[in-house]
């Protein structure tokens, strides 16, 4: 016999999550299913971890740094054992009967075990049915790509949820792909002590972002001693007397201890009948929705990354939210003017909305706006990294389309743009407001009372 619930949750990550609150209370009972651990990738392999990592990583950079600020003679010995243990203690030994609890404790029901939609108002489990009476939300996520290049199976190669819970520092470390995950983890592993070479298809790391970010933290991390090969494709991998070999396209080959591989992400959408749902899906298996209900059918909402919508964890918190609240009848809408994105290299690299390039494309009167951090006050004061800081502005309308924003704290001082375009504040308002002196914010001031008389 089926088992009848009015909601039914594929998926206990950050929106299956954000669901129960909403719920809570509601008088509509809930089932969230999860096959792996309940929280979803971001506390046990995503970004807990790795951010984890890169605290541990900053510490070691700012003791370095002491020597140039404020002493005279600093020494330490990097301890990957205890970084280890920390970044475990973070991800709660990847103990989630913590979450479990949080989400019964509210008066839903997890079920454990891989959950399959079958139909416009079905899921099994593990040979159970259940049937949802009001609705199926579809949260599955997505799960890292294994690259397609000869040898990488023999090689063993990592990846990201590999990396960040690693137990011992490799010597030699080769990362194939400069996105956000590549970067960050190369810059951590380079700074506990490994010789780590970076490679990117792509004339830049970064890519996907503005060129002044990727050719300013390229920049920075070579300085560190990072090695990085850009506009290079990997061939294949073999492995000779337990030394992995890494051959280029150009005929280069690089040894190495441990691969790395960061070059995207999949949609978990294996487990989802799309034809018997009455769903749609693209090629690539993203499930296409209403980008303002997340309705994917009839009685069936897709929410977080397996929309396509973008793959972050505040994005996906905030999808449940929306699908919670409208399932208690809530007319509320979803609104995706404004997704902000952090990459926690050092610098940071803080961005919303669109590039300029992005920006021209839609045919917008661009008028853009920057600053170098290390000009500023508090840049100055704070010294190294830097930054640089981008402002994408329509000119007609005189609201911002963009942002970007390089150098300490700029995953913080992204709120300020993200409520500005959420809102709709134009640029006479913003170049009106005071910013606190010297905050690394401070430089925004300056940046929109150019943009502002170039305006007038």
């Amino acid at each position: 016999m089926s088992e009848e619930f009015d909601v039914i949750c594929v998926g206990a990550g950050p929106a299956g999550e954000a669901i129960g609150v909403e719920l809570e209370g509601s008088g509509l009972s809930l089932a969230v299913i999860e096959r792996h651990l309940v929280g979803g990738e971001c506390p046990y392999w995503g970004c807990m971890p790795s951010k984890t990592l890169l605290r541990s990583a900053e510490t070691l950079s700012e003791a370095d740094r002491a020597r140039e600020l404020a002493a005279s003679r600093v020494e330490y010995d990097v301890d990957y054992p205890k970084i280890h243990k920390r970044t475990m203690w973070m991800v709660r030994e990847l103990d989630d009967s913590g979450a479990a609890k949080a989400i019964e404790s509210q008066g839903h029901t997890v079920i454990r075990g891989e959950g399959r939609v079958t139909g416009p108002r079905t899921v099994t489990v593990d040979g159970r049915e259940l049937t949802a009476n009001k609705a199926i939300v579809i949260a599955t996520g997505t799960e890292p790509i294994v690259a397609r290049i000869p040898g990488i199976e023999e090689v063993g190669a990592w990846t990201t949820r590999d990396a960040v819970l690693a137990e011992e520092l490799p010597e030699r470390l080769v990362v194939i792909g400069a996105g956000p995950a590549g970067v960050e983890i190369s810059q951590a592993f380079l700074r506990f002590g490994s010789k780590v070479h970076l490679f990117e298809a792509a004339a830049r790391v970064l890519a996907n972002e503005e060129p002044e970010a990727g050719e300013y933290v390229q920049k920075k991390l070579v300085e560190e001693g990072l090695e990085i090969s850009c506009s290079t494709n990997v061939d294949r991998l073999d492995l000779e007397d337990g030394e992995i070999h890494v051959h280029c396209a150009d005929g280069s080959v690089v040894a190495c201890d441990k691969i790395l591989v960061t070059t995207g992400r999949k949609p978990n959408s294996d487990t989802i009948d799309v034809a018997a749902a009455g769903l749609r899906a693209d090629d690539r298996g993203w499930v296409q929705v209403d980008p303002e209900t997340l309705e994917a059918a009839d009685g069936i909402y897709a929410v977080g990354d397996i929309t396509g919508l973008g793959g972050f964890t505040h994005l996906s918190h905030y999808h449940g939210t929306v699908v919670g609240r409208r399932l208690r009848g809530e007319s509320i809408r979803a609104n995706h003017i404004a997704i902000p994105r952090v990459t926690y290299t050092d610098p940071e690299v803080g961005s919303i909305g669109l590039s300029e390039a992005q920006a021209r494309e839609q045919g917008i009167n661009v008028h853009i706006g920057t600053a170098e951090v290390a000009r500023s006050a508090r840049g100055e004061i704070a010294g190294e990294p830097g930054g640089v800081i981008k402002v994408v502005v329509d000119a007609d309308s005189k609201l911002i389309v963009g942002a970007t924003l390089v150098g300490p704290r700029s995953g913080e001082m992204l709120t300020e743009f993200t409520l500005a375009m959420r809102a709709g504040v134009p640029m006479p308002v913003l170049a009106d407001t005071m910013h606190a002196f010297p905050t690394f914010a401070r430089i925004f001031q300056g940046v929109f009372d150019r943009l502002n008389r170039g305006l007038s």
